[in-house]
């Protein structure tokens, strides 16, 4: 395997008067297309340093803090996910990128298949984590009292209701470093900023007002949608349909692991991300289990809030 490159380079940039920042890893003997890294609304284009010993080997990576995230520039919520999937695009054409391998997760999701439906033609690949086309009902229903809990200052209170959220009961399943990552989630939110919060209550706020999904068509790319097996707040079933949504799209779900599958299974998920990616198999992975074709399955009507089929 080749040697991951380890010097990165930092770009500033400006969408439609917001400034910012994206990070690159060059690969200069590529197996693939440019990866993007697209994480969610609590990660920031460092998030994914720990994957890199296992990615970066295989093509170039890109990382993003958007506008309204990370260390960029706060992004009122009247600017909606289209806003941010344009800026990816932006970033691209910046960057001199015309197609890339696109990954998201949970948020990031939501942006990077919004992306995907708006400029089609810069996508090869596409793979989703924690994917939803609907915002789950745990989310819904804590995001008043998270966002009640930060206007207070009650920021402990606020961080105990997150990782009870974005984490599964003990109780549902063995996931590996639950209790662990649980801590971490919990530091990292104490440890915000007044600008970090801040951007926090308006990302809620952002994705209350203006969903999380579109029924437009998808580009029909080489996809996988997976999530943890035990993930409680985008389940399983909630990725099946956001998979059977796309038209060559594969379900999957990482064994041992819950919403936070990236950073509780970091070399799994990687593996995974790269294999796809650079067209190896994935079938009978010792950490997935058996992989879906979800379109094969008649999901019910029912489950969904709007009605859509």
């Amino acid at each position: 395997m080749r040697t991951a490159v380890t010097t990165a380079e930092e770009r500033s940039l400006v969408f439609e008067g917001f400034a910012y920042q994206c990070r690159i890893v060059p690969q200069p003997a590529p197996q693939t297309a440019p990866l993007v890294l697209l994480g969610g609304s609590s990660q920031n284009r460092y998030s994914w340093l720990g994957h890199e010993k296992w990615l970066a080997p295989l093509c170039t990576l890109i990382t993003v803090d958007l506008p309204g995230y990370g260390s960029a520039d706060f992004l009122p919520a009247r600017h909606g996910i289209d806003f941010l999937a344009a800026a990816v695009r932006h970033m691209l054409v910046e960057l001199g990128m015309p197609r890339v391998n696109l990954f998201g997760g949970c948020f990031g999701e939501v942006v990077g298949l919004r992306f995907a439906q708006m400029y089609p033609e810069f996508v090869s690949r596409i793979v989703f984590c924690g994917a939803a086309k609907r915002l789950p009902e745990s989310y819904v229903d804590a995001v008043p009292r998270l966002s009640r809990a930060l206007e207070r200052g009650e920021i402990a209170q606020a961080a105990d209701g997150l990782v009870r959220m974005f984490m599964s009961n003990p109780g549902a399943g063995q996931v590996r470093k639950h209790a662990a990552v649980a801590r971490l989630l919990y530091r990292q939110f104490m440890s915000q900023t007044p600008d970090e919060l801040r951007k926090a209550l308006e990302h809620n706020t952002r994705l209350t007002t203006h969903g999380c999904y579109e029924p437009l068509p998808v580009p029909d790319v080489p996809s996988l949608v997976f999530t943890g097996e035990y993930d409680t707040l985008c389940t399983p079933q909630m990725g099946r349909e956001v998979a059977a949504a796309m038209p060559s799209a594969r379900f999957t779900t990482v064994k041992e692991a819950d919403h936070l599958a990236p950073v509780e299974r970091r070399q799994e998920v990687a593996d995974l991300i790269g294999r796809f990616c650079t067209d190896r198999p994935i079938d009978d992975l010792p950490y997935c289990t058996p992989v879906e074709d979800p379109r094969r399955v008649a999901v019910p009507r029912s489950r969904f809030h709007d009605g859509r089929p």
